[in-house]
């Protein structure tokens, strides 16, 4: 029995030995997150495999791909515009399309990153700084991260790689360059400084004038009411002054005249009296003793 017993150990281990061999080489499991790439003898399938486990011939081989997001940094140089040297570092975001990730895999291969995306972004980044000037390149970030990325995705989309975002993080200039800036900026800024002062200047003897044109007009003003009001008083008196000579005029006749002298008259007669042709003869006075 002891003999039987053996046998049957060693066949049961066997068994299970054929057992994890047929296990391992007839299945695979692909994490979530990733895609399986199937392989016959080397030869890549016309189909992927999902996250989870699956059953395959033992002469195939799963290959593991990365389909979630990936972000890679880029470090590069390139020239403006204007022959202005610039250090670039930035970042790019990207995925597999798992549905044809078996192309990508039988073209390229598992490194296509390093194989054909990271070419491409560096020399799309050189093409499209070298039609800026330096002075705009650091305005125009947004506008350059965008413009990259489309032309990388238009490229990259044969391949089933999806450019998500580039991102432009920082500028770097020549220390000659970042002075010569630094000096316009300067410049610009006390030509500004220079304008809103002689706009200050300018606005004030405006002002200035401004008033003292309200003042002489305000002056001019009363002048001219109190010449009017003298005018009109003195056309009121002499209206009043001419109606009362009227009114005396009206008023005098021969009776008012010779009462007037009978009434003045102090009882004295004249001394002398004309005596006609320009003769002037005295009175004799006959009351004299």
């Amino acid at each position: 029995m002891n003999r039987s017993f053996r046998k049957t150990l060693i066949i049961l281990a066997a068994v299970i030995v054929l057992g994890v061999i047929v296990f391992t080489t007839c299945t695979a499991v692909v994490p979530t997150g990733y895609t399986g790439i199937l392989t016959t003898f080397g030869r890549v399938e016309d189909h992927t495999m999902d996250a989870g486990f699956h059953f395959k011939s033992p002469v195939q081989q799963v290959v593991i791909m990365d389909n979630r997001e990936q972000k890679a940094t880029f470090t590069t140089q390139s020239f403006s515009s204007d022959i202005q040297q610039v250090d670039i570092v930035g970042s790019v975001n990207f995925s597999i399309n798992k549905n044809t990730a078996m192309t990508l895999y039988r073209e390229v291969g598992t490194q296509y990153f390093n194989t054909l995306l990271s070419p491409r972004l560096l020399e799309n980044t050189k093409a499209v700084f070298s039609k800026y000037t330096a002075e705009n390149l650091v305005a125009a970030r947004e506008e350059l991260s965008e413009t990259i990325r489309t032309k990388l995705s238009e490229e990259m989309s044969r391949y089933g790689i999806n450019v998500i975002s580039v991102s432009i993080e920082n500028i770097d200039f020549t220390d000659s360059f970042t002075d010569a800036v630094e000096a316009k900026q300067v410049a610009a800024q006390k030509k500004l400084q220079a304008e809103i002062e002689q706009q200050q200047a300018t606005m004030e003897a405006q002002q200035a004038a401004e008033r003292q044109r309200i003042t002489a007009e305000a002056a001019a003003s009363v002048r001219k009411i109190e010449a009017d009001a003298e005018a009109y008083s003195t056309k009121v008196r002499a209206e009043a002054e001419s109606e009362a000579n009227k009114k005396l005029a009206e008023s005098i006749t021969a009776d008012l005249i010779t009462w007037t002298q009978a009434n003045k008259w102090n009882g004295s007669l004249p001394t002398y009296m004309n005596g006609g042709s320009g003769m002037t003869l005295p009175i004799l006075n006959l009351d004299n003793n």
